[in-house]
C-alpha cells in the first residue's frame, strides 16, 4: 500500500511517499520538505497567512519531486493522507484540499492524520523502529506529553504540559536572548559553548509525583536573571534589547543552563512513566527530540536501567511528510482509516485546528 502524506500543519510543507505494504517494515519512498524559517524570520514567529500562502505555492512542486524520487506515477499511489490537525486552520485546509481534490481524480481514499499520532508513530520509520506497547515522550515546539502507547489508536495520556511546553520554553528564552527564529536550535548551539552549571534556573513539577510538566516559571526565570545581567552592565538599561549589553559568554551560559533544566526534567518524568508503566521501551517523537543533550542523556539512563530507547531520523524530527504517511498507512492496516478519515465515497475536506490526540478514541490497554 503506498500513501502519499501531506503534511501543512505550520511552517513547513513535507510531501513524501511510504511503502505500507503487509507485514513488511514500512518504507520511504520519497520524501521533500519545504521550511519557510527564512521567510518568517523578519517577523520573529509565524504568520498564518502567509504560512498558508506559501502551501498553495509549494505543495504541488514538492508532490512532484516525491514521485520523481520514488521513480512512480501518481497512479501508483493507493491513498493519500493529509495533516487534519491540529494546527493553523488555513494552513491545515491546503493540504486538505489538496489531498481531497488528488483522492476524487484518483478515485482513492484520503485519510487524514492527527499530526501528534505521526510525530508519536515517526520512529517506526527509523533503522530501529520500536515495538509495541512502549511510553512515548512527544516533545514539540506546543506540546510536551508522556504516552502509554499499546498500539495504533491506543493511546493512553501520562501527563502533559499545564502552561508552556519544553519546545515553548527554548523558544521564549531564546528570544529573551536575542538569538533569531526559530529560537530552540539557536539555543541549543548557543549552549555548546556554556557552563550549564553557570545559574540555578528552577525545574518546575520535577517533584510533584505525577507526570505533568510546567515550563512558564523556567521562562519566567530567565527573564528575571538576563534582566539582572543586563542592568549589572553600564550601558544596560539605555539599550535597545534587553540581551544587548550581555557578554557572548554570558549569553551562552544563560542557554546551556536553561537546557540544562529542561533536559533534567524530561528525563526524570520520562523515568518516572517507566517505572509507573512496568515497560521497557521508550519512544521520543517531535521537533524537541532532535536535541543533543537530551539524547546523550536518555541514552545513558536508559542504558543504564536496560531500557531501550528509540528516536526517529533526525530529518524526521520536524513536521515531514513521511511521518503522516505513515501514520495513515498504519491507521489503513489497523482498520482505524475511518477515524477523522474520508473513505473513496467521500471527501469532507475539514480540518480540526483543535484537536486532542485523546479523541482518537481507542483505550490503550483493552481487556485481556
Amino acid at each position: 500500500m503506498r500513501i502519499l502524506g501531506i503534511e501543512s500543519s505550520c511552517d513547513e510543507t513535507g510531501v513524501a511517499l511510504v511503502d505500507a505494504s503487509g507485514s513488511a517494515t514500512p518504507r520511504l519512498l520519497g520524501h521533500a520538505l519545504h521550511s519557510q524559517i527564512e521567510m518568517h524570520q523578519a517577523y520573529g514567529g509565524v504568520v498564518p497567512e502567509l504560512a498558508s500562502r506559501d502551501h498553495i505555492r509549494r505543495v504541488l512542486p514538492l508532490t512532484d519531486a516525491v514521485l520523481a524520487q520514488a521513480g512512480l506515477p501518481l497512479s501508483a499511489v493507493d491513498a493519500i493522507a493529509y495533516t487534519r490537525g491540529p494546527g493553523l486552520a488555513g494552513a491545515l485546509l491546503v493540504g486538505s484540499g489538496v489531498a481531497c481534490a488528488l483522492g476524487f481524480a484518483l478515485g482513492k481514499p484520503v485519510i487524514g492524520v492527527h499530526h501528534l499520532e505521526g510525530h508519536l508513530l515517526s520512529p517506526f520509520l527509523s533503522a530501529d523502529p520500536p515495538e509495541f506497547p512502549f511510553v512515548a515522550l512527544l516533545v514539540s515546539g506546543g506540546h510536551s506529553q508522556l504516552m502509554r502507547v499499546d498500539g495504533v489508536g491506543r493511546y493512553e495520556l501520562l501527563g502533559e504540559t499545564i502552561d508552556d511546553a519544553a519546545g515553548e520554553a527554548f523558544d521564549k528564552s531564546a528570544k529573551l536572548l536575542g538569538l533569531p527564529y526559530p529560537g530552540g536550535p539557536a539555543l541549543s548551539r548557543l549552549a555548546q559553548q556554556g557552563d550549564a552549571l553557570a545559574y540555578k534556573f528552577p525545574r518546575p513539577l520535577l517533584h510533584s509525583g505525577d507526570l505533568d510538566f510546567s515550563f512558564a516559571g523556567l521562562k519566567t526565570a530567565v527573564l528575571t536573571q538576563v534582566k539582572k545581567l543586563a542592568h549589572a552592565h553600564p550601558d544596560g538599561p539605555a539599550t535597545l534589547h534587553l540581551a544587548d549589553p550581555l557578554s557572548a559568554q554570558q549569553k551562552a551560559d544563560v542557554a546551556a543552563s536553561v537546557q540544562a533544566a529542561i533536559v533534567e526534567v524530561l528525563v526524570k518524568k520520562s523515568f518516572m512513566a517507566i517505572r509507573q508503566t512496568g515497560l521497557r521501551r521508550l519512544v521520543v517523537a517531535g521537533g524537541v527530540g532532535a536535541n543533543a543533550l537530551l539524547r546523550e542523556q536518555l541514552g545513558a539512563a536508559c542504558a543504564q536501567a536496560g531500557v531501550r530507547v528509540h528516536y526517529p531520523e533526525l530529518h524526521l524530527c520536524t513536521d515531514n511528510g513521511a511521518m503522516i504517511a505513515l501514520a495513515g498507512g498504519m491507521r489503513a492496516q489497523a482498520g482505524l482509516a475511518s477515524g477523522g478519515a474520508a473513505d473513496a465515497g467521500g471527501y469532507p475536506f475539514d480540518v480540526k485546528p483543535r484537536w486532542p490526540l485523546s479523541d482518537l478514541g481507542l483505550p490503550a490497554n483493552p481487556a485481556g
